[in-house]
């Protein structure tokens, strides 16, 4: 593993030993979709831009009964929208889908300023006023995991039920022997953003390095993905690292988040581990927590029906 790699990995992750017994959770790995796959270029087309009170033009798709229970799907860092289209054909068809790009990503405003995780939750916010949605559950992934946090924590009313994959409480003692999230090889993944030039390279090292052996069903999603990556301006990277991924303190507010909660993790998760996973458990203490044993950080790329077998009856409001 080159050095780079080590960093991109080491940036956001918590080092420390395991706090709490974990267990693989059993779900169908090759379930039927209950809907029709959805393709790049249909998915696309589906994508609109609202523009915000505040400011933001964001992008968005909805997709789904429009009297359906809404569902706000944030994705993670430098990723959008797109991000999710392994898991929509097996998540229940009566849902209505928001699929959302923050800002800073896809085809969201790239503002100079200001990427902290109250920024980004209040687009969220704003995008469902603008929407009509009064109440909508949440599902985020990594970064989309903290704006979803940060939603259900800022404003309880709005929210129904909060999904939380690859996600992380940060620092708390006795959960890691190490440093919070800033660990030392940070500032060598800030060192080789600071050296790059716009745009990105989409097929380069430094791209490769970042996506390391992610791999979605489709691998035209990869590209997609990567290619929408290199499109963020260096200068937002670093904003989002800086405001919004590195030093925060997560701990302080999470006893604010009310709303039943699913904690999702893949064992092989080289970004958010152990450490984030004990952190998280131990401030929701009520959640369901469920591990794949053979996933990593993005566990609906690599069992999406799984993944959706666990979400489809957490979401579900007429379950006993």
């Amino acid at each position: 593993m080159n050095t780079l790699l080590r960093s991109l990995i080491a940036c956001l992750a918590v080092t420390g030993t395991l706090c709490t017994a974990l267990s693989a959770v059993a779900a169908p790995r090759h379930a039927k979709p209950l809907g029709p796959p959805v393709s790049l270029a249909a998915f696309a087309r589906l994508e609109r831009l609202a523009r915000l009170p505040d400011g933001i033009t964001m992008g968005y798709v909805d997709m789904g009964p429009r009297n359906g229970q809404p569902v706000v799907l944030i994705h993670g860092f430098t990723n959008d929208a797109f991000n999710w289209l392994p898991l929509i054909p097996y998540l229940d068809p009566h849902l209505r889908l928001i699929l959302v790009d923050l800002r800073g990503h896809g085809e969201s405003s790239k503002p100079a300023c200001c990427y902290a995780r109250i920024d980004m939750a209040y687009d969220v916010l704003l995008l469902m006023n603008r929407l009509g949605i009064a109440k909508a559950d949440l599902i985020g992934h990594s970064l989309g995991s903290i704006i979803a946090q940060t939603f259900a924590e800022t404003w309880p009313k709005r929210v129904g039920r909060v999904v939380l994959i690859s996600s992380t409480g940060g620092y708390r003692s006795g959960c890691t022997a190490g440093p919070p999230t800033d660990a030392p090889p940070l500032p060598e993944l800030r060192a080789a953003l600071l050296k790059m030039h716009d745009p990105i390279n989409p097929n380069g090292r430094f791209m490769s390095a970042w996506y390391g052996n992610a791999r979605p069903p489709d691998p035209n999603l990869l590209k997609r993905q990567k290619r929408d990556a290199a499109a963020i301006p260096v200068k937002i990277w670093l904003a989002v690292l800086d405001q919004a991924v590195t030093g925060i303190d997560l701990q302080t507010t999470l006893p604010r988040l009310t709303a039943p909660a699913l904690l999702i993790w893949g064992a092989k998760d080289t970004l958010m581990g152990p450490a984030d996973r004990c952190s998280l458990e131990r401030a929701l203490p009520h959640a369901q927590v469920k591990i794949f044993a053979n996933a990593g950080h993005n566990p609906f790329w690599k069992e999406p029906a799984a993944v959706a077998a666990v979400i489809n009856p957490f979401l579900d409001k007429t379950a006993p």
